[in-house]
């Protein structure tokens, strides 16, 4: 019992081990194995390929070549006994040539030898007995007989007939053994180039069946391992990807780099999921606060019209009868009460252009015709005849650069150079005529303008300020105005997709720049003006 549960202890320590590997630590680990592996089957191959070498070196320049030269020189003695027996009973010279040429192969032969069996022993004492047997026959019977006279039988050759014949029998004998041993030797080299030949073969099939095995094993780790969970980290992401942000991305096995990135990637999807339940939430806010902000603006559109014909009909009514009252009662009122009539007139007719101007204000974006082609120069002739008055009054010299055709709302657009134009006649300089120029680059998809006067400028701590409807730098009595001008300007250019600013770097007067598209995206569709309601006093 205590024995299973030490076992198992064991066996999810090492679980728990092998949980902790990374990516890298399988690789680099799997990588050392399969190296130790195939250096080791290297070496085998090797081995078995240098031994196959060496017992083929062997049999072929060794064991083979000397068993054929012991053959030779066995041949080369032969030629030796035929040649003395023949002088030996004839006595004629040329029987002397297979003697002499036999003893010039048997000393090639015997040379070859010694190379040949160069560290055999027993090849070697096989070689010197033999050689032995050969001193013994030349000394005690070739030798003495190839020294007799020609021309008569060698009497010695039949006295020692039969030694002859015995020594050359001890030598036939010697070398018999010789070739008996060196047969044996070949036969033996033989079949260790076979044993070497099928240990080779062995080793050479293992090691392309452990390359196998080893392959099949890296695959099918790297499939466990790693490639199974990379696909499903994919698979999981991919639909986290198509949408399913509450499809939970898991990381049960695998390296644990990659367990740890499915629970970075699961981190995210939990996050992205929360980010995208609040963005959900405040969408639906958002969407409850825009419509309740259209109904909003629609009342207040409808309260606009209305009030203005209702504020406006009753100035109207008091104009006018404070005017008939000055009439008809002048001759009975005093000085201070003309003053007074005056006032309240003045009051009212200041009041009903408030709200005209109030009401185009609010207009700019709500209100315009469809986008068209707008030659502006065609714009600028019309705005320039349009303030002609105060040009004859004020002698304005107004000019301009070559104007292009821009796609706008044409009446809005004649708004914008009308109020920039007529507020740079308005403020000019008491001690000069204004001198006005509208001047006009392409820049990419949108063209800069400006229009640049020398009248009393703007100072560059009221830069932003002046484009705020209602504020006014100077009194009304010094230049009149309600101080709505540049905000329509403003308005209309941001309809339009552009921007406007004053020029803080203009040295004397007022440098107004701004921006226009070629081509303003279509803007958003606005309610229309709202039905007026015409109420009765």
């Amino acid at each position: 019992m205590a024995r299973g549960t030490a076992e198992q202890s064991a066996g999810g320590s090492i679980a728990t081990a092998w949980s902790r590997w990374t990516t890298r630590r399988w690789l680099s680990v799997g990588v050392a194995g399969s190296l130790t592996v195939l250096l080791v089957l290297g070496l085998l191959g090797f081995w078995a390929l240098d031994r196959a070498s060496s017992v083929t070196d062997t049999l072929v320049n060794h064991s083979s070549p000397a068993l054929t030269t012991a053959v030779r020189l066995e041949s080369a003695m032969l030629d030796q006994e035929t040649g003395i027996r023949g002088y030996g009973l004839s006595g004629q010279s040329s029987f002397l040539d297979p003697y002499t040429e036999g003893m010039a192969d048997e000393k090639a032969a015997v040379t070859k030898l010694r190379t040949l069996t160069a560290g055999d022993a027993k090849a070697a004492a096989d070689l010197d007995t033999v050689l032995a047997r050969i001193r013994t026959w030349q000394t005690d019977f070739a030798a003495p007989v190839a020294a007799a006279p020609p021309g008569a039988p060698v009497e010695l050759a039949a006295q020692r007939s039969d030694q002859g014949k015995n020594d050359f029998d001890a030598i036939r004998a010697a070398a018999a053994v010789q070739q008996t041993h060196l047969q044996a030797a070949r036969n033996t080299a033989a079949q260790q180039l076979q044993t070497a030949q099928r240990q080779s073969n062995w080793v050479f099939s293992a090691v392309a069946l452990v390359i196998l095995l080893l392959s099949a094993l890296v695959v099918t780790a790297l499939r466990r391992g790693v490639t199974a969970p990379l696909e499903r980290l994919q698979r999981d992401v991919r639909e986290v990807g198509a949408g399913e942000f509450s499809h939970a991305v898991s990381a049960t096995t695998g390296p644990a780099d990659l367990r740890l990135l499915a629970e970075d990637v699961e981190r995210m999807r939990r996050r992205l999921a929360d980010e995208l339940a609040f963005s959900d939430q405040a969408r639906a806010r958002l969407d409850e606060q825009a419509e309740e902000l259209r109904r909003s603006n629609g009342e207040l559109e409808q309260f606009a019209y209305v009030a203005s014909h209702d504020l406006q009909e009753p100035l109207r009514k008091v104009a006018s009868f404070c005017q008939l009252l000055q009439r008809r009662y002048a001759d009975k009122l005093d000085e201070r009460a003309d003053q007074y009539i005056a006032f309240a007139v003045d009051g009212a007719n200041r009041m009903q252009t408030l709200i005209n101007d109030l009401l185009a204000f609010s207009r700019v974006g709500r209100m315009h015709q469809e986008y068209a082609p707008v030659d502006l120069e065609q714009v600028f002739t019309a705005t320039v005849d349009a303030l002609s008055i105060a040009v004859e009054e004020s002698g304005a010299v107004i000019t301009h650069d070559p104007l292009p055709v821009l796609t706008a709302d044409r009446t809005q657009i004649g708004m914008l150079f009308q109020n920039l134009i007529g507020n740079a006649i308005k403020f000019r300089a008491p001690d000069r005529a204004p001198e006005v120029r509208l001047s006009a680059v392409r820049d990419g998809d949108r063209w800069q303008f400006a229009v640049q006067d020398n009248g009393i400028g703007i100072g560059t701590e009221f830069a932003d300020r002046v484009f705020v409807i209602f504020q006014r730098l100077h009194t009304k009595e010094a230049y009149p105005g309600n101080g709505i001008g540049l905000a329509m300007c403003k308005k209309i250019v941001e309809f339009h997709g552009g921007t406007i600013a004053v020029d803080p770097d203009t040295d004397s007067g007022t440098r107004i720049s701004f921006t226009l598209p070629l081509a303003p995206a279509v803007p958003v569709a606005d309610p229309g003006e709202p039905e007026r309601t015409e109420v009765v006093a």
